[in-house]
């Protein structure tokens, strides 16, 4: 057997067994010292179709973030493919969030073999490790071979990489590998046994990955229960309140919100719903959208506890009220307190979910006999459901709205029109704040997504293209600085375009640009100044024309002058197949005169 037979059953049986563990996609940026990865991914792809999905981006920084996209919204791990290099370094800001937002990510790197390291070789730097502690592991690949402990051993790393990314669960996490590879790079792929070669028969049926959560003891429930039945109790819902699978299992989803429910009426405890918490879909008066009006104010209704699933809220009121009153604070999550004001008062390490149950299983409180009428909702949520409804009946009952040079008309007009089961990305900057603003839609099943790991504005449209994927219709909301940050990630139009001819799905993906010519965030920030600096430095006004560089990558583009206009391009632009670009005109200064107008 020759190098590039053994070099194709090494590499072939590592695809299998990612495959056999529910990767169904791979990320390829081309390049030459990854060519047995790319080559046999893509043979992979031919083999199996569907159930092996291939994507090519040639910009590193946005496949990166693409991939981020794809695992993002599907809660599966998703395999990322480059040559050595520089490329590798490319990759470092999608790992750096995917490690902050908890995404699976499988990074592959192709490497010269160690006799070319440190000796001028072109296109070499030293790979190990690259990522440091960003990562959660790192494999240095074992040289290729087909010997059977050389693809036990392949297999075997191909199982760790995904039991460490831990796909599906809020403790996901990005993992890399890399590869030494000596020429001949091109692997022989006509094998028969390219894929299954050591693959252990009659064992389908088991799972490859079980993983088991220790649950609270029945003491540990008893005293959490009995110390919020004799406290004012809120609840921070954010990003990670419920599990990643439930986001396109609905039948899931209800469950875990009846719960959720169920606890919030249980413990008279007001849900406070973070946007990316997914729980503003729902229209019950327990959940609570407009918080951020409401904390630090003197209508502010009083609380002794905080119980936070997950990531800390957008909301920077709300994080200022807590750390000023300094509320007992219960954190559960899976993995870290995720505690920026370092005042956790009790850490419980698991799901929300499996938190939820085992306290409403210690006061024996029936999921099924919850309060249907609105009147028979303890006093807490009454009395914070009366304000959240006073405040968007005060913004809706208003002119603002009418408004062309306001941020929340647009928001508003967006969710009026987004279709039920859509997706809806935002990004970060002002874009996450508008949403967190004005997202008080009820009854219309929406799944929010952001990068919120390290609120960064690079790669985010193409991490919103990647998770486009998953949604029929998507609708991603920039400002003009984070989309300046990615303008390379329209040329996934002709990626979309390929996928569509070789039988897959072309999603509808608009994107909803507010261009205030600059960075009008910093209008609302303690630097804000009239002095010559603080437009040099901070506003940094910009002029680029960003619909002639969407027609340039062969996207569909509009600049709307008006509310009415805008809703129209948005109308005619949902439903169509491929990356369509609305543009809106909002001034880069007076954001904190517009949104006070109607706290």
């Amino acid at each position: 057997m020759d190098k590039s037979e053994e070099l194709g059953l090494y590499i072939g049986s590592f695809f299998d067994e990612l495959m056999r563990l529910g990767v169904r996609d791979v990320v390829v940026s081309p390049g030459s010292r990854s060519t047995p990865l790319a080559m046999v991914a893509y043979e992979a792809h031919k083999r199996f179709g569907a159930a092996f999905r291939l994507y090519v981006d040639v910009d590193e920084r946005g496949a990166g973030f693409f991939a981020l996209g794809l695992a993002k919204a599907s809660s599966k791990a998703v395999a990322l493919i480059c040559t050595s290099g520089t490329a590798v370094a490319n990759y470092y800001p999608a790992v750096l969030e995917a490690e902050s937002s908890r995404v699976p990510l499988l990074i592959l790197t192709g490497d010269r073999p160690a006799r070319l390291q440190k000796l001028g070789a072109p296109q070499t730097c030293d790979q190990d490790k690259v990522y440091s502690d960003h990562v959660r592991q790192f494999f240095s690949m074992a040289e290729p071979s087909a010997s059977e402990k050389k693809i036990a051993y392949v297999r075997q790393v191909a199982r760790e990489m995904v039991a460490c990314a831990a796909p599906g669960t809020l403790a996901a996490a990005p993992v890399h590998a890399n590869f030494s590879f000596d020429e001949p790079l091109v692997p022989t792929l006509e094998q028969d046994d390219l894929f299954s070669k050591g693959r252990i028969e009659g064992c389908d049926v088991l799972p490859g990955i079980v993983r088991a959560d220790r649950g609270l003891t029945a003491q540990d429930s008893d005293i959490l229960a009995s110390y919020l039945d004799n406290h004012k109790v809120i609840v921070l819902a954010g990003e990670g309140t419920f599990s990643p699978s439930a986001l396109h299992d609905q039948a899931r989803r209800d469950r875990e919100v009846q719960a959720l429910l169920a606890f919030s009426e249980r413990f008279d405890a007001p849900l406070l719903a973070d946007p990316l918490s997914q729980l503003r879909s729902y229209g019950h008066p327990a959940v609570i959208c407009g918080y951020d009006q409401i904390m630090n104010t003197p209508a502010m209704p009083e609380f002794e506890v905080v119980v936070r699933f997950g990531r800390y809220p957008i909301s920077k009121r709300t994080a200022q009220a807590i750390e000023s009153l300094r509320p007992a604070q219960i954190v559960v999550d899976v993995q870290a307190s995720r505690d920026f004001n370092a005042q956790t008062t009790t850490f419980v390490a698991a799901n929300p979910l499996d938190f939820v149950v085992a306290l409403l299983e210690a006061v024996s409180y029936d999921f099924e006999e919850m309060p249907d009428e609105e009147a028979h909702l303890p006093f807490s949520i009454q009395e914070w459901g009366m304000l959240d409804r006073n405040r968007s009946e005060r913004l809706l009952s208003s002119d603002l709205l009418e408004n062309n040079d306001f941020e929340g008309s647009y928001v508003q007009t967006l969710l009026n029109e987004i279709p039920s089961e859509s997706l809806l990305f935002s990004a970060n900057s002002m874009a996450i704040r508008a949403v967190d603003e004005f997202y008080f839609t009820r009854g219309k099943r929406l799944t929010v997504l952001a990068n919120r790991g390290l609120n960064g504005i690079d790669g985010t449209l193409s991490t919103a293209l990647g998770a486009a994927q998953e949604f029929q219709q998507s609708v991603f909301l920039t400002g003009d600085l984070t989309l300046l940050h990615d303008l390379n990630a329209f040329a996934l139009q002709g990626e979309m375009l390929l996928q569509e001819k070789e039988g897959g799905r072309r999603p509808s993906v608009v994107v909803v640009l507010l261009n205030n010519q600059g960075g009008a965030i910093f209008d609302m920030l303690p630097q804000q100044s009239n002095d010559p600096y603080f437009e040099r430095l901070f506003l940094t006004p910009q002029q680029v024309d960003f619909c002639a560089a969407a027609r340039a990558f062969g996207v569909f583009a509009q600049k709307t002058e008006n509310l009415e206009e805008f809703r129209q391009a948005l109308r005619e632009r949902i439903g169509t197949p491929g990356i369509s670009l609305i543009e809106v005109s909002v001034p880069l200064q007076g954001v904190k005169e517009r949104y006070g107008q109607y706290r």
